[in-house]
Parts: C-alpha cells; structure tokens; sequence
C-alpha cells in the first residue's frame, strides 16, 4: 500500500495498492495532464533517488522560503512564519526528508499548517503528522483533499485567525475557498499579505494579476476580482510574497487595487483598442 503522488501537481493520495488512474486536481480545466502521460511517485521512492533537497532561505525576519531542488510538480515557494512563537507553514511543498525536518526544528518547529488553495495541498498530512500539527483548510475546498487526516481542521466563514498577528482570508476566485493569509507582525509591522497565487506577482513585480486557471489562461469574472480588491483593501500589509518567489515590496495594497482597476478595465474593453 502506498500514498501515491502525482508528478505534475505533486498532491498525494491516499493509501492504495494500484496507482491511481487519474489524478483528479489536474482532470479539470484550472491544471492539466502531462502531455507525456499521467505518472506518479512516492515519497519513499524521492527520498530514495537521493537527488532532491529542500533550501531554506531568509527572507527578511522571522521568515523563511522553503523551496526543493531540483524543481518538482508545480514547483511552488512554501514559507515558514515565525509569529511571536507560533510557526506557520503557509502553502507546502511535497518533498520532506530528515535535514528538512532537522532545520525547521531548528528554527523553532512547527505549530500550524495553512493552505492557500488545493494546488499546493501537496504531502502536507505526511508534514502534519511528522510536526503532530493541524493543517487550515477551507470547508469550501474540502472537495480536493486527496488524502484525509484527522489533522485537518475545515474553517468556515470569511477569516480566521491562527494566532494574533495572523489571521486567514477567504477571497476566493483561483478556487472557491482560495485564502490568503495577513501577517500583521510581518516587514516590521507594516503587514505582510502571503497569497500563494490566489493573487499572483507578476513580471512586473509592482502588480498583480488573478485568474481562474493559470496554466490555461482562463480569467476570472470582473466582478470577483473587484469582490477581491474590496476584501483586501482592509487588511494590514505593505508587502506580498507569492508562490513563486515573486514579491511586491512595498505599497503592496495600492498595487492590488490599480492592478483590480486595471484588470477590470481589460475585461470591459475599455483599456485598449486591439
């Protein structure tokens, strides 16, 4: 019996004998299928390659990226939090072994998982189990657990705080329970808001973009995105960390609402002529 874990998104199943046939997170229209074939591993069979490992970065004070080398299904940034003496997980990453659990042990351990949305669920009850923490999801994405835990907790309502100074949003959009989480203690006080890609740095790292699909480009409706904006504008933070290791660095709620404004004005024809 394994927990398999498919390649392209890098969320693990539960238990089974058979490999899955298909992976449902990347079956729908917001992920895809490798166009080589659907392929699974396990966490054993990485740990036993002996080829991959976690780096651990700081950012800035009392926060750390956690990315794995080389680059594994989505390959998106985790980040650990350190709040006043209790440590945050915010989205997870699907290889864990011993250094890793080593250097975050080392940095205090863990108290609480956070979950942006189910693209990055990823092995986090094997990390819930390992650090014997809850994991926070949203009941409105309870669909998308690929594999039950009695460690996770499904929050409803529209924000939940972890720990003073942190508190979940529900803004929705990327998926229906799709959350950011508020570090009000972050960048000196002035707030951090960390957002997966439930909003998305861009290219241009003074903005932000939001979509329903990504990968396939599938936008979200104008009257979300401003849905979004207006739940923002209230939160504490003057800095984004996204999935991707992209960061807006400053006056990062004014670069939400222009960046709403401007999405907005696209989608109704009134930003360019093309």
């Amino acid at each position: 019996m394994n927990h398999y874990i498919c390649e392209t998104c890098g969320v693990q199943y539960n238990q089974s004998i058979d490999t899955p046939t298909d992976c449902l997170v990347c079956s729908e229209e917001r992920q895809y299928i490798n166009p080589n074939g659907q392929t699974w591993t396990t966490l054993k069979e990485m740990n036993d390659q002996g080829s991959m490992s976690n780096s651990f970065t700081l950012e800035e004070k009392n926060l750390y990226s956690i990315n794995t080398k080389p680059r594994f299904g989505i390959g998106q940034t985790a980040y650990l939090i350190q709040n006043d003496g209790f440590n945050i997980l915010w989205d997870c990453i699907s290889y864990i072994d011993e250094d890793t659990i080593s250097e975050i042990n080392n940095l205090g351990g863990l108290n609480a998982i956070a979950l942006s949305h189910p693209h990055y669920y990823s092995t986090q009850v094997e990390w819930a189990e390992t650090f014997n923490v809850p994991i926070y999801i949203h009941e409105d994405d309870k669909q998308w657990v690929m594999r039950p835990s009695d460690h996770i907790v499904f929050w409803s309502g529209e924000s939940l705080t972890l720990h003073e100074g942190a508190v979940l949003h529900r803004l929705g959009g990327h998926f229906k329970g799709g959350a950011v989480l508020e570090w009000q203690n972050g960048n000196d006080h002035k707030g951090i808001l960390l957002t997966g890609d439930v909003i998305q740095v861009v290219a241009d790292q003074n903005w932000v973009s939001f979509m329903y699909s990504y990968p396939n480009l599938i936008p979200l409706p104008a009257s979300k995105v401003q849905d979004i904006a207006n739940i923002v504008k209230g939160l504490k933070f003057n800095r984004i960390y996204n999935a991707f290791h992209r960061i807006v660095k400053e006056n990062a709620n004014m670069a939400v609402q222009k960046s709403a404004e401007r999405y907005i004005q696209a989608l109704n024809g009134t930003l360019f002529n093309t």
